[in-house]
Protein backbone atom coordinates (compact mmCIF):
# COMPACT_ATOMS: atom_id res chain seq x y z
CA UNK A 1 0.00 0.00 0.00
CA UNK A 2 2.38 3.11 -1.51
CA UNK A 3 0.45 5.26 -0.28
CA UNK A 4 1.14 4.35 3.67
CA UNK A 5 4.53 3.48 2.65
CA UNK A 6 6.77 6.93 2.57
CA UNK A 7 8.21 6.49 -0.84
CA UNK A 8 11.39 8.34 -1.20
CA UNK A 9 12.16 9.45 -5.19
CA UNK A 10 15.65 10.13 -6.35
CA UNK A 11 16.51 11.86 -9.91
CA UNK A 12 18.97 13.94 -11.49
CA UNK A 13 18.36 17.33 -10.81
CA UNK A 14 17.98 17.33 -14.80
CA UNK A 15 14.33 14.89 -14.32
CA UNK A 16 12.79 17.42 -11.68
CA UNK A 17 10.19 18.53 -14.15
CA UNK A 18 9.38 14.58 -14.30
CA UNK A 19 9.36 14.30 -10.54
CA UNK A 20 7.11 17.43 -10.33
CA UNK A 21 4.96 15.67 -12.68
CA UNK A 22 4.22 13.14 -10.40
CA UNK A 23 3.16 15.06 -7.62
CA UNK A 24 0.85 16.52 -9.88
CA UNK A 25 -0.39 13.04 -10.79
CA UNK A 26 -0.76 12.74 -6.83
CA UNK A 27 -3.28 15.99 -6.62
CA UNK A 28 -5.22 15.07 -9.03
CA UNK A 29 -8.67 14.10 -8.15
CA UNK A 30 -8.62 12.40 -11.73
CA UNK A 31 -5.95 10.33 -11.88
CA UNK A 32 -5.62 7.48 -9.60
CA UNK A 33 -1.83 7.95 -8.15
CA UNK A 34 -0.99 8.46 -4.73
CA UNK A 35 2.08 7.92 -2.67
CA UNK A 36 3.64 9.13 0.40
CA UNK A 37 6.10 11.33 -0.16
CA UNK A 38 9.48 11.14 2.20
CA UNK A 39 10.68 14.48 0.34
CA UNK A 40 8.28 16.07 2.59
CA UNK A 41 10.35 15.26 5.40
CA UNK A 42 13.55 16.74 6.83
CA UNK A 43 13.79 19.89 3.79
CA UNK A 44 16.64 21.08 3.56
CA UNK A 45 17.45 24.38 1.92
CA UNK A 46 19.66 24.58 -1.17
CA UNK A 47 22.13 26.64 0.04
CA UNK A 48 22.91 24.23 3.26
CA UNK A 49 26.15 22.33 3.08
CA UNK A 50 26.67 19.19 1.59
CA UNK A 51 27.14 17.58 4.83
CA UNK A 52 23.00 19.04 6.06
CA UNK A 53 21.95 17.94 2.82
CA UNK A 54 23.29 14.28 3.24
CA UNK A 55 22.18 14.02 6.41
CA UNK A 56 19.06 15.16 5.81
CA UNK A 57 18.76 12.71 2.35
CA UNK A 58 19.55 9.78 4.68
CA UNK A 59 16.97 11.02 6.85
CA UNK A 60 14.41 10.71 4.80
CA UNK A 61 15.35 7.65 3.53
CA UNK A 62 15.68 5.73 6.35
CA UNK A 63 11.83 6.94 6.97
CA UNK A 64 11.18 5.46 3.71
CA UNK A 65 10.27 2.03 3.04
CA UNK A 66 10.80 1.99 -0.78
CA UNK A 67 12.45 3.97 -3.40
CA UNK A 68 10.99 5.02 -7.27
CA UNK A 69 14.06 6.08 -9.19
CA UNK A 70 13.73 8.25 -12.07
CA UNK A 71 15.64 6.61 -14.86
CA UNK A 72 17.30 8.47 -17.52
CA UNK A 73 20.83 9.11 -19.12
CA UNK A 74 21.97 11.87 -16.60
CA UNK A 75 20.32 9.72 -13.74
CA UNK A 76 22.80 7.06 -14.82
CA UNK A 77 25.90 9.37 -15.20
CA UNK A 78 24.92 10.79 -11.58
CA UNK A 79 24.15 7.95 -9.81
CA UNK A 80 27.51 6.25 -11.35
CA UNK A 81 29.58 9.26 -10.53
CA UNK A 82 30.31 8.22 -6.64
CA UNK A 83 30.29 12.23 -5.91
CA UNK A 84 26.76 13.54 -6.81
CA UNK A 85 23.91 13.83 -3.86
CA UNK A 86 22.25 10.93 -6.21
CA UNK A 87 25.03 8.88 -6.23
CA UNK A 88 24.97 9.53 -2.22
CA UNK A 89 21.41 8.42 -2.17
CA UNK A 90 22.25 5.06 -4.39
CA UNK A 91 24.83 4.49 -1.78
CA UNK A 92 22.05 5.09 0.92
CA UNK A 93 20.02 3.20 -0.96
CA UNK A 94 22.26 -0.23 -0.50
CA UNK A 95 23.05 0.15 2.74
CA UNK A 96 19.42 0.41 3.47
CA UNK A 97 18.22 -2.78 1.74
CA UNK A 98 15.51 -0.44 0.22
CA UNK A 99 13.07 -1.95 -2.99
CA UNK A 100 13.69 0.14 -6.22
CA UNK A 101 11.14 0.84 -9.02
CA UNK A 102 13.11 1.98 -11.92
CA UNK A 103 10.87 4.59 -14.14
CA UNK A 104 11.90 4.66 -17.62
CA UNK A 105 11.21 8.12 -18.22
CA UNK A 106 11.27 8.03 -22.08
CA UNK A 107 8.21 5.13 -21.03
CA UNK A 108 10.21 1.92 -22.40
CA UNK A 109 8.23 -0.81 -20.27
CA UNK A 110 11.97 -3.12 -21.03
CA UNK A 111 14.97 -3.08 -18.66
CA UNK A 112 17.30 0.12 -19.86
CA UNK A 113 20.65 -0.34 -18.10
CA UNK A 114 21.61 2.73 -19.64
CA UNK A 115 18.90 4.36 -17.07
CA UNK A 116 20.37 2.11 -14.18
CA UNK A 117 23.39 3.20 -12.15
CA UNK A 118 26.72 1.03 -11.98
CA UNK A 119 26.67 0.48 -8.45
CA UNK A 120 23.25 -0.66 -8.61
CA UNK A 121 24.03 -2.92 -11.36
CA UNK A 122 27.20 -3.87 -10.27
CA UNK A 123 25.75 -5.44 -6.82
CA UNK A 124 23.19 -7.03 -9.17
CA UNK A 125 20.51 -5.78 -6.58
CA UNK A 126 16.96 -6.11 -7.61
CA UNK A 127 15.13 -4.06 -9.25
CA UNK A 128 12.11 -3.66 -11.49
CA UNK A 129 11.62 -1.28 -14.43
CA UNK A 130 8.65 0.20 -15.80
CA UNK A 131 7.03 3.03 -17.82
CA UNK A 132 6.69 6.69 -16.49
CA UNK A 133 3.19 6.30 -16.12
CA UNK A 134 0.94 6.67 -12.72
CA UNK A 135 -0.54 3.32 -13.28
CA UNK A 136 2.30 0.97 -13.60
CA UNK A 137 4.02 2.64 -10.95
CA UNK A 138 1.26 2.18 -8.47
CA UNK A 139 0.80 -1.55 -9.52
CA UNK A 140 4.64 -1.93 -8.64
CA UNK A 141 4.97 0.24 -5.43
CA UNK A 142 1.87 -1.65 -4.04
CA UNK A 143 3.18 -5.62 -5.41
CA UNK A 144 6.75 -5.50 -6.09
CA UNK A 145 8.21 -3.72 -3.31
CA UNK A 146 6.02 -5.63 -0.80
CA UNK A 147 7.56 -8.20 -1.63
CA UNK A 148 11.58 -7.23 -2.13
CA UNK A 149 12.37 -8.28 1.32
CA UNK A 150 11.29 -11.73 0.89
CA UNK A 151 12.76 -12.10 -2.77
CA UNK A 152 15.74 -14.17 -3.48
CA UNK A 153 16.17 -12.51 -6.73
CA UNK A 154 19.07 -10.50 -8.41
CA UNK A 155 19.88 -7.98 -10.60
CA UNK A 156 17.15 -5.89 -12.89
CA UNK A 157 13.51 -7.22 -13.44
CA UNK A 158 10.67 -6.20 -15.37
CA UNK A 159 7.06 -7.09 -15.98
CA UNK A 160 5.33 -9.16 -18.57
CA UNK A 161 3.62 -7.68 -21.41
CA UNK A 162 0.20 -9.43 -19.77
CA UNK A 163 0.74 -6.62 -16.54
CA UNK A 164 0.54 -3.74 -18.33
CA UNK A 165 -2.25 -5.54 -20.70
CA UNK A 166 -4.45 -6.22 -17.40
CA UNK A 167 -3.83 -2.56 -16.12
CA UNK A 168 -4.94 -1.04 -20.08
CA UNK A 169 -1.75 0.32 -20.58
Amino acid sequence: MSYRNKTYVAFASEDIGKYRMMEAWKASEHIEFDFFDAHDLFIARDTSKPETIKRNLRERMKNAKQVVLLGSKDGKRKGSDGASFLAYEIEVIIEFNLPVVVVNLDQDRNIDENYIPVPLLTKKYYTLSVSYQPKIIMYALNNYASSFATSDKKGPYQYKPEVYKELGL
